[in-house]
């Protein structure tokens, strides 16, 4: 699924890089974690965050890229310790571009005071770690089917919600083999945006629980192909 999709970088939320049970159901997972299985020949530069630590192994937010990946940082956003969340931050270095592009892939808590704390941090770390005039997506689980938190959050950093540009709201994304739910984001400073789309339907019952999200986007500036 995520090979017909041909995209150049993709965000992904609760990949566990290492699980002993599942690595001995799936051959190809014996010899490597789960993030080198997905990146395959395809992505050759991958990041990886891990946030939850278990006596199976552990999981985390990751990033696959099709460019260099020059530099990456997983900060511990967590709010209550029931919960492990984190934030995965990834310096990209785009063919021909004069500044790196920058991405941010979360997971967001299950609670709205929760939530409110971690895009708190995660307002501060970009405003003191990526500068103003370089290319921003930021993409995951906002959990917040609410919409309230992710609007103050965008205005704060003058982002772009993509879904919300075209359709006046972001995407239901939950359940993915029947979307209810606004639960995840794509944010974007700096890009035009060209397309969205929403992937789903009953096939994704043995995929994920959410449908993926794409975007395709022109940085700002330049002439769209």
């Amino acid at each position: 699924m995520l090979r017909k999709l041909q995209a150049d970088v993709i965000f992904l939320q609760e990949v566990q890089d290492k699980h002993t049970r599942h690595s001995s159901r799936f051959l190809a997972l014996s010899n490597a974690g789960q993030m080198e299985f997905l990146a395959d020949a395809v992505w050759p530069d991958y990041a990886y965050g891990k946030n939850s630590v278990y006596p199976a192994g552990h999981h985390g937010n990751a990033l696959l890229s099709k460019f260099p990946i020059i530099d990456s940082n997983n900060l511990d956003i967590s709010a209550h310790s029931s919960e492990q969340r984190g934030l995965l931050h990834t310096e990209i270095s785009i063919p021909n571009w004069d500044v790196s592009l920058h991405t941010i892939c979360l997971h967001l808590g299950l609670f709205a005071t929760w939530r409110r704390q971690q895009l708190q941090a995660v307002t501060a770390y970009i405003r003191q770690h990526i500068p103003a005039q370089s290319p921003l997506i930021i993409a995951g689980d906002f959990n917040d089917w609410g919409l309230r938190t992710g609007q103050s959050f965008a205005e704060q950093l003058a982002l772009k919600e993509v879904f919300e540009q075209h359709t006046g709201k972001p995407a239901r994304s939950f359940p993915s083999w029947l979307p209810m739910l606004r639960l995840d984001r794509i944010y974007v400073r700096g890009f035009d945006i060209n397309r969205v789309n929403i992937h789903s339907g009953v096939h994704f019952l043995q995929i994920s629980d959410h449908a993926i999200l794409t975007a395709t986007l022109t940085r700002q500036g330049e002439r769209k192909s």
